[in-house]
């Protein structure tokens, strides 16, 4: 796709402090289309509760005049922070109220996005939309694109906040979509129910630091002798099996298990603090975390079986394949894509037999190198052309260019 237009909206704004899946598709878009990018706009509950926010601020001063509303952040990319502030209405029962307030919402910032797409010139968009089917329900309606594709990375109806009016927004959404673009098997097939033009494209990952070798060994890993069965993510009780980690430091002492990342609250308060062969090294810059991947003999994701977690697309075991270390991972639908690559394991004993398995295979060249080129197929470049796909596919039935 060639010097088009594209309005890209969603749940991860420009502005965003950790990586962002939505942001890296617009800059590969951006190489040969222009790109719109519109950022969440304030809610009432934000703009009182969260008020120091730089974030806040920032959108704040867009409607307060104090600077442009848009701005070119990159070459062929303009970010926009919307002049309005929605209403908070989430905690609305369903019902009428709650849709004609919806809807004055998504005109608010429809008109937004009317102005400043005009301002740039843009003629017959493409409409991205990325997760948020509150503000995003009737956008397509409003704004009348060319093509609208809702993009779909998280099952998020899994979450409390969003199940209650989601369970209806969401399917609505879908189904208004021209095509649905997901990053996991299983969201396709979830989509699937409502817009059988939904299809699986891929997940982008950056990988290369992960594949550069001669890391120095962390000073925290310093004192940690092999073998090191290691993980590098959040450690959150909501995605991840605490007492399978226990199990595993238990069943074998002479292990240690590196955990790297922030923790929450059942992790501090669990278990694993005080066993002597599990080291929770806390939180890591993102430029770190190759370091410790590459000390790891073994590297493993031990997600709990739920509907937050069963869908989503792992992109560190990417980074873990990177590397060109023997992953294992819990069995999940999104998993069977890795099985060529990854060992998969279905309850607690499984996964020691596997580990023992992994660390005896652990040095063999040839399965090293296929894990290192199967996660270096998985571009931003690869997921957005299986994007550009389904868009051309969406163009050549409706005929808009």
């Amino acid at each position: 796709m060639m010097n088009q237009c594209v309005i890209m909206f969603g749940l991860q704004s420009w502005d965003i402090e950790i990586g962002s899946n939505f942001k890296n598709i617009a800059r590969i878009i951006s190489q040969q289309n222009r790109v719109l990018y519109v950022n969440r706009p304030l809610d009432t509950v934000r703009r009182v509760k969260h008020y120091r926010q730089s974030d806040v601020q920032k959108r704040l001063d867009s409607i307060r005049g104090k600077v442009k509303p848009i701005e070119e952040v990159e070459k062929n990319i303009w970010v926009l922070n919307p002049r309005v502030t929605l209403l908070s209405i989430n905690n609305l029962f369903p019902g009428k109220i709650y849709n004609f307030l919806n809807k004055s919402n998504c005109r608010k910032l429809a008109n937004e996005i009317l102005f400043f797409s005009n301002e740039l010139s843009f003629i017959d968009p493409v409409l991205i939309i990325d997760n948020d089917f509150f503000n995003g329900l009737y956008l397509k309606d409003l704004l009348k694109p060319a093509v609208f594709i809702y993009y779909l990375r998280d099952y998020l109806l899994s979450q409390k906040y969003f199940i209650r009016h989601g369970k209806v927004s969401e399917p609505l959404l879908i189904s208004k979509a021209d095509a649905v673009c997901a990053n996991s098997l299983y969201l396709k097939n979830y989509a699937s129910k409502y817009n059988v033009q939904s299809y699986y494209v891929g997940q982008g990952c950056e990988v290369q630091e992960f594949v550069k070798e001669g890391q120095p060994l962390p000073l925290d890993m310093s004192t940690i002798s092999g073998p090191v069965i290691g993980y590098c993510g959040m450690l959150t009780a909501k995605r991840l099996d605490i007492d399978l980690i226990a199990f595993i430091a238990n069943q074998r002492p002479e292990w240690n298990v590196v955990l790297v990342g922030p923790l929450d609250k059942e992790f501090s308060e669990s278990v694993l603090p005080s066993l002597k062969n599990v080291f929770l090294l806390g939180g890591k810059q993102p430029h770190e975390l190759p370091a410790y991947v590459r000390h790891f003999d073994i590297c493993i994701n031990p997600q709990l079986l739920n509907q937050m977690t069963i869908g989503n697309y792992p992109r560190k075991i990417d980074e873990y394949l990177a590397a060109g270390k023997p992953v294992v991972a819990t069995h999940t639908e999104t998993m069977k894509y890795f099985e060529d690559v990854v060992y998969l394991c279905d309850g607690k004993e499984q996964y020691i037999s596997t580990i023992e398995k992994a660390l005896k295979e652990k040095d063999n060249n040839t399965m090293k190198q296929q894990r290192i080129a199967f996660a270096q197929s998985h571009t931003w470049e690869a997921s957005v052309e299986e994007i550009y796909k389904v868009i051309n596919k969406i163009i050549g039935k409706n005929g808009r260019f």
